[in-house]
């Protein structure tokens, strides 16, 4: 009886679970729908014992079933340590094994990258990839979405990813890659964890932060089961329906955990009821205790082997005759305690938390014991494990070992394995652990290592690498450097600060300055500071010295700083500088991108063409040579100076290459650039929906904030543009929350500046408009910032043109004027397109002043007409229609105006700009112009314009003197009415206005022209 027992601890009836399943089953359907199929991404979330893995070997059936091709993959635990990427190998090798043709297709020609997860694929250099660690991995990461899409493009594919909570940073981010990024196939992915285990600092907390951010992603929560179902679990377990006050104690002493309950039936069956204790670990290892000895320490042995222990490390480490190993193996796996891995050549636990009970029960000694075993087997036999694991696991083994003569030289083995594969937060993990054996290994064996290589542009200490050993400041630096990449930057920060210290006392400030541009990254990355004062501390230490890569990357930093921050002819000559101390030290990288700089700078400074023709050949050789350490910066600082000199077009053709070489190498941060830079070049073209499109897809994308902010930058002017003021209101909040303080730079501050004085005239504010104004003429226009700064001098000047009339705008307005005069002198013109924005500020000027001369603003919409502006060309229409009109127009006149009108509107519409499209067909009313009849046809009598709103000659009598200023007693004395009823007129017309004040009511009249401007309130309502 106790055997048939034991046989089926696992229960034969799968209990509960129904809305779960369905989840599941909805999203295999809605993946293998349609010709491409939609691909899904679910999270499975669930205490430890609660069903998760019965639940996903449930579905995985079915699927199989339905013709799905399953593959599953685990986080594999060692010791305390996760293997990099271990449940995508597992995943992609379990598809090798079913589906090798059709891998091997679509890994053709990405074999050797691919081998960084899947050995078997080809045999994957050796030689680490120090100077691209980030682009290798985003390059990694998106030739394995690629992959699992084309395997997925004709079958639909399972991919399961048991146990997140153990998985290493690398798998992560891959996963976190993976999710944001499918974009077809026939592919589920279904990713679990185990929930009680993600406390507050968990590392897998953020990532499921960020997951359930996304859309795309479902995630199932896994509860307990319910006192019926526990019921049913029980009578599965025991083949008879149990006793209803056993079902009782075991749901409430399980709490209708799955597994508890398994273990208190068996329990309960075998009269072990009262030896139980409420304590966890007790009752965990009732059941191992109830085995022979000689399985229990089979069971001890594999506790402490990792996850799974393959059956011949086992075998070594057991030191067991082959049939007494067997016969213990039997028992644990006769019991439930083992069970045999998915492959069939190891051995795993039943449950994790089984396997957690016997390793925290072995002695101190013990446990370094059996580490040693598994280390001293390993070395032995490097073929007990998978090569992919072998290096990471000695690792391991040494380390728990607490042997530092073999674990120093294990660990760091371990570390340039994971550089190699880019798994950099287990490389900054494992050189963690080499510092921290520094100390305590014998000086013979630090004697005896030898660096691989420098990390990035880390100086070599001049001496022969074969017979110099390595450094412990070599150890930090690499550290440093794997800290940036994965995201670990504070600790990167305090690896930099420490390895500053050791520095002072030794004369190597080649070194140092490496440090300080570190330190420079990081701060910048972490919101300390803009990175400038860490720069500056990195050119002094290199001024003077021979050219070297690190002198050539400090100025090529800073020149790039520079041009961001605070441009000046000074800078020219410094990204010159840059570029020819590359070229002295062979840096091919380092000059390309100080090339991009150099170029940039010069088109800011006048010479266009020269500029641009070296920005366009570093592109060219960028794409030719498949530099992706720079592909990023070429594809989005050439269409940036392309849109900022008004060719759109041209801008958007690069883009385009760039969103494909960002995808293909992952480049995530570089392609939300692409993509906001796409936006603002659809925005010029106004091709508005697609440029929110492309916001977006910035948005979603970028991992960094700046994208965020230049996204939210994006909605707002969009907002502003089709009339929603609330929406671009949050949305510039948005951009300034992104953007934060620490890192001013003109192209995030003027756009939000120029946003800023757009609202603040919608909404009646002169006032705040002023005051926005004043804030950017006091930071200044540098040279090559006026891109930017012509488009806020424009609202600036047409906020004041429409003011004028306003008794808030009199004081101080001709001040206003002239500073904006006088900022506009300042600023270059050598573009068409900023020739034409400074006429347009000119003549906006004259308005400002009251003159409407006809013939210059014919002149601004000349020079639009051959840019690629429409709705800019379309507002300089409104604007030439209104100047005819007002100029006492004959019938030639109006029917030019007519004419203007009708383009501007059909824009205005078709772009969905409400206000442009509202001060057109007010003007044309104004003026008793029809823009829908055909030319020649006489314009039928257009009713008064405030009726024409829907107000009543009172109500336009209110809004006459609330556009004058006056208060609602003052209104009352005017119209002889109460101020009650005043108010109850003014709030009449706010609604009937759709707006939220009385100062945006008096602007939009004043916009819309509803009262001229000469009428005094005295006139309007004698």
């Amino acid at each position: 009886m106790l055997g048939h027992v034991e046989t089926r601890s696992v229960s034969p009836v799968f209990v509960g679970r129904a809305s779960e399943l369905g989840v599941l089953n909805e999203a295999l359907a809605r993946a293998a729908d349609g010709p491409g199929g939609e691909p899904q991404a679910l999270l499975l979330g669930g205490e430890a014992g609660v069903g998760k893995t019965r639940l996903l070997e449930e579905f995985s059936a079915a699927a199989a079933r339905e013709g799905a091709v399953v593959a599953c993959g685990g986080c594999v635990e060692i010791g305390a340590d996760g293997l990099p990427f271990a449940p995508f190998s597992a995943a992609l090798r379990a598809l090798r094994r079913q589906l090798p043709d059709e891998l091997a297709q679509a890994a053709a020609g990405q074999e050797e990258e691919l081998a960084r997860l899947l050995p078997e694929l080809a045999e994957a250099s050796r030689r680490p990839d120090s100077r691209h660690g980030e682009e290798g991995m985003a390059r990694l990461f998106e030739l394995t979405v690629r992959l699992l899409e084309r395997v997925a493009a004709d079958r639909t594919v399972v991919v399961v990813l048991e146990d997140l909570h153990w998985a290493d940073a690398s798998t992560r981010h891959l996963l976190a890659y993976l999710f944001r990024t499918l974009r077809t196939g026939r592919l589920v992915v279904v990713a679990s964890y185990r929930a009680d285990d993600i406390h507050r600092r968990h590392p897998l907390r953020p990532l499921l932060a960020e997951l359930d951010r996304l859309r795309t992603v479902r995630r199932i929560e896994l509860s307990r089961l319910s006192r019926a179902e526990v019921g049913r679990q029980v009578a599965g377990i025991l083949a008879q329906e149990p006793d209803p006050a056993q079902v009782d104690e075991i749901f409430e002493r399980s709490d209708g955990n799955a597994f508890f309950v398994e273990e208190l039936a068996v329990a309960a069956h075998e009269g072990c009821r009262t030896g139980l204790t409420d304590s966890l670990r007790d009752l965990l290892l009732v059941r191992v205790e109830s085995v022979p000895e000689g399985a229990q320490r089979v069971a001890r042995i594999v506790a402490e082997g990792g996850s799974t222990v393959e059956y011949a490390l086992l075998a070594a480490v057991a030191r067991l005759a082959e049939d007494d190993l067997i016969e213990a193996l039997r028992a644990a796996v006769g019991a439930n305690i083992l069970l045999a891995s998915p492959g069939g050549d190891g051995y795993r636990f039943r449950h994790s938390l089984v396997r957690e009970a016997v390793s925290d029960d072995l002695l101190p000694g013990e446990r370094s014991r059996l580490n040693r075993r598994y280390a001293e087997a390993l070395e032995a036999d490097p073929g007990l494990v998978p090569a992919d694991e072998r290096t990471t696991r000695l690792a391991s083994y040494w380390y728990h070992a607490h042997d530092a003569a073999k674990a120093l030289p294990a660990v760091l083995d371990a570390s340039v394995e994971a550089r190699r594969r880019h798994a950099h937060s287990e490389q900054l993990r494992l050189l963690e652990r080499a510092m921290e054996l520094w100390d305590v290994a014998p000086d013979a064996v630090r004697s005896a290592l030898r660096p691989v290589d420098y990390v990035e542009v880390y100086p070599p200490c001049g001496c022969d690498p074969a017979s110099t050993p390595l450094r412990y400041l070599d150890l930090m630096a690499e550290a440093a450097v794997a800290g940036r990449l994965c995201g670990e930057r504070e600790r990167a920060l305090k690896i930099t600060k420490r390895a500053l210290h050791l520095l002072q006392e030794e004369d190597d400030p080649l070194r140092a300055a490496w440090f300080w541009v570190q330190r420079s990254r990081l701060v910048q990355a972490q919101a300390r500071g803009d990175g400038r004062q860490e720069l500056a501390r990195a050119q002094e230490l290199v001024r003077g010295l021979p050219p070297s890569e690190v002198h050539a990357e400090v100025l090529a930093l800073v020149a790039g700083w520079s041009w961001l921050h605070e441009p000046g002819p000074d800078v020219l000559s410094d990204a010159q500088r840059a570029v020819d101390y590359a070229r002295m030290v062979n840096a091919d990288e380092i000059e390309l991108t100080a090339r991009l700089t150099l170029g940039g700078l010069m088109v800011d400074a006048g010479d266009i063409a020269s500029g641009l023709a070296e920005m366009y050949e570093v592109k060219d050789q960028v794409a030719e040579r498949r530099l992706t350490a720079v592909v990023g910066r070429s594809h989005v600082n050439l269409p940036s100076v392309l849109e900022g000199i008004g060719r759109s077009t041209e801008a958007i053709d690069i883009l385009g290459e760039g969103l494909r070489l960002t995808q293909e190498t992952g480049l995530l941060d570089s392609e939300a650039w692409v993509w906001l830079n796409l936006a603002k070049s659809l925005f010029s073209l106004g091709r508005w929906d697609e440029s929110r499109e492309a916001a977006v897809k910035a948005q979603t994308i970028g991992e960094g904030a700046k994208p965020r902010g230049g996204g939210s930058t994006q909605f707002a002017r969009l907002a502003l543009a089709r009339g929603d003021i609330a929406e671009a209101v949050r949305q510039l909040d948005a951009a300034r929350v992104h953007f934060g303080t620490h890192d001013p730079m003109h192209q995030h501050n003027l756009p939000m500046t120029q946003v800023a004085i757009g609202i603040a005239v919608a909404e009646g504010r002169l006032l705040d408009a002023r005051a926005e104004l004043d804030h950017a003429l006091g930071a200044g226009f540098p040279p090559g910032t006026q891109r930017y700064a012509w488009a806020v001098l424009l609202a600036a000047a047409s906020a004041e043109a429409d003011a004028r009339g306003l008794p808030v705008a009199e004081q101080g307005r001709a001040s206003v004027v002239e500073r904006i005069r006088k900022a506009a002198r300042s600023l270059a013109t050598g573009a068409p397109l900023w020739q034409a924005y400074e006429l347009w500020v000119r003549v906006e000027l004259r308005r400002a002043e009251g003159r409407r001369i006809p013939d210059e603003w014919w002149e601004v919409a000349a020079a639009f007409e051959s840019l690629e502006r429409p709705y800019d060309l379309a507002r300089v229409r409104y604007r030439l229609a209104e100047a005819l009109l007002a100029a006492d127009a004959g019938d030639e006149e109006r029917a030019r105006a007519t004419e203007l009108l009708r383009l501007s509107l059909a824009v205005a519409e078709h772009l969905g700009a409400r206000p442009l499209a509202e001060a057109v067909a007010l003007l044309a009313r104004r003026a008793r112009l029809t823009l829908d009849h055909a030319p020649g046809e006489p314009a039928p009598a257009v009713a008064d314009p405030a009726r024409a709103l829907g107000l009543t000659t009172r109500e336009r009598d209110v809004l006459r003197l609330v556009a004058a200023g006056r208060s609602n007693r003052g209104i009352a004395e005017e119209l002889f009415i109460s101020p009650k009823t005043a108010s109850v007129h003014v709030s009449n017309i706010l609604a009937k206005l759709g707006v939220s004040g009385r100062g945006e009511a008096a602007a939009l009249a004043h916009r819309l022209r509803l009262f001229p401007p000469e009428t005094s309130a005295a006139q309007a309502v004698g």
